[in-house]
């Protein structure tokens, strides 16, 4: 094994270390009284998607390399030899029901396929994540998004009574919510009242439950293209599959700085203890340089 190699080896061991020390040392405060895949229902489940022919489960989390690794899963559920999964059309991965998911399954082999299957999940830092989200659904034009939920972000926290009907005239009028109106909205306790956070802002150990399903493989977003060449390899796919590159436009952390500079200190505060467990299991770093003002 090369001495790099051996580095990355590393590196997953002390994940899984972290994550399991974690879970461990507070159950509670993360599963929400959940200890078992009995007491998950389907729609918890509704991220893991099964591969049978390679006995594989990926649990997808919104805006963390999501697209390619269903790319990825699409092109494996063909046959041989594997298409390049960068050839795969984006919006044809995000097509409803096209992924066996392990919620179609009965109990007894959803839990068969969870011991024997190999189980993996990426993440990323989750309030990168979250300035991400807010890129792709209220910065750009998004229809759907503007309309369910932007309209709604403007009125109540944007100081708008009657905000742009559509997302072209809001558009025409330079009217969106802000970033902080964002996680205003993330912040209000009538938020999750009324329904679970939308899965692109969920937090990820909400998703993908990594107390209770143990995960044989944790990618990080931050070395995305190192951590997936791993993971194939893993799987016996490395000389199968080439990962797509990835051109998204990472979020360094001088701009996550910028971008939180609109949020009073306190509302920082509040934020990370709504992702707080996403941040500890996963490793990332507590953002004191947000905290602290």
């Amino acid at each position: 094994m090369s001495h790099e190699n051996k580095a990355e080896r590393t590196d997953q061991e002390l994940r899984q270390q972290l994550l399991r020390e974690t879970c461990d040392g507070n159950k509670e405060a993360f599963s929400e009284g959940k200890h078992s895949l009995e007491d998950m229902t389907d729609k918890e489940l509704e991220n893991l998607i099964v591969d049978d022919n390679h006995g594989i489960i990926y649990c997808y989390i919104p805006k963390v390399a999501c697209t390619n690794w269903k790319r990825v899963m699409f092109v494996l559920n063909q046959s041989e030899p594997y298409d390049d999964p960068s050839s795969v059309p984006s919006n044809l991965v995000h097509v409803p029901k096209m992924f066996t998911l392990l919620n179609s399954f009965p109990r007894t082999e959803m839990k068969a396929k969870l011991k024997h299957y190999t189980k993996f999940l990426f993440v990323r830092d989750p309030f990168v994540r979250l300035i991400s989200a807010y890129r792709d659904k209220f910065v750009r034009h998004n229809e759907y998004y503007y309309e369910k939920f932007g309209r709604n972000i403007l009125r109540l926290y944007g100081n708008q009574s009657d905000p742009p009907k559509t997302v072209d005239e809001a558009f025409v009028s330079g009217v969106r919510p802000s970033f902080y109106n964002f996680i205003q909205y993330l912040l209000d306790p009538q938020t999750v009242k009324k329904e679970p956070f939308e899965p692109h802002w969920r937090q990820m150990t909400h998703l993908c439950h990594p107390c209770l399903i143990q995960y044989d493989f944790v990618g990080h977003q931050e070395t995305l293209q190192e951590d997936a060449e791993l993971l194939l390899k893993t799987l016996k796919l490395g000389d199968d599959i080439k990962f797509p590159p990835s051109y998204e436009n990472m979020t360094s952390t001088s701009s996550v700085l910028d971008w939180f500079r609109t949020v009073p200190l306190e509302d920082r505060r509040k934020l990370y203890k709504l992702y707080k467990w996403d941040f500890r299991i996963f490793g990332y770093q507590k953002p004191t340089n947000l905290r602290d003002g």
